[in-house]
């Protein structure tokens, strides 16, 4: 761990050597995520939740995962072949401009940005391809490491969020961290 930074610190104790009971899925999208759902896991990273939500949507859901790194779309098909979910996850590859998801407008019951947002080049695209995505009152939850944003970062996220016709309903309260919940209406 020598060289590593105070805040890369945190993200390898509280993500991952930790991260199960900490950011426990179930626990954190119990409120949110139901069987038979259509779920998309933005910037899935190593795809903890991805599998996560693979198995609160059940046998008749579905979980679209998108990343940017072809290496991680990789690493996640094989996950995904491993846990027996092939049927539940599609892994798919996005860019930084757009999330590659014109296909599913208005499908998306849920959609979630774990430590993602603060990564994000182009948060008014995001939220502008979330809310196409989303039903008619799908929800979108972002949730950010709080010792990586600031407060006006967060108020921007919101209008960004605002503006695209999603409406904050909620700020979920889980450990170190901020997070929003979004509606389209």
């Amino acid at each position: 761990m020598a060289g590593l930074s105070y805040s890369h610190w945190i993200d390898h104790v509280f993500c991952c050597t930790l991260r199960h009971i900490v950011h426990n899925p179930k626990r954190i999208l119990a409120d949110y995520v139901k069987p038979g759902m259509m779920v998309l896991d933005v910037g899935f990273g190593n795809g903890y939740f991805s599998l996560g939500m693979a198995r609160m949507v059940g046998a008749k859901g579905l979980v679209v995962a998108v990343e940017t790194a072809q290496e991680k779309v990789e690493s996640l098909k094989l996950q995904v072949a491993k846990g027996g979910l092939e049927k539940r996850v599609i892994p798919r590859i996005c860019s930084d401009s757009s999330l590659e998801i014109d296909d599913l407008e208005g499908q998306i019951d849920f959609s979630l940005a774990f430590f993602v947002v603060h990564h994000v080049a182009d948060v008014p695209a995001l939220m502008s391809g979330t809310h196409r995505a989303l039903k008619l009152g799908g929800k979108f939850l972002i949730v950010e490491p709080s010792h990586h944003v600031s407060t006006s970062y967060c108020i921007s996220v919101e209008s960004a969020a605002e503006q695209a016709g999603l409406s904050v309903i909620d700020h979920p309260k889980f450990i170190r961290t901020w997070a929003v919940l979004l509606a389209k209406r």
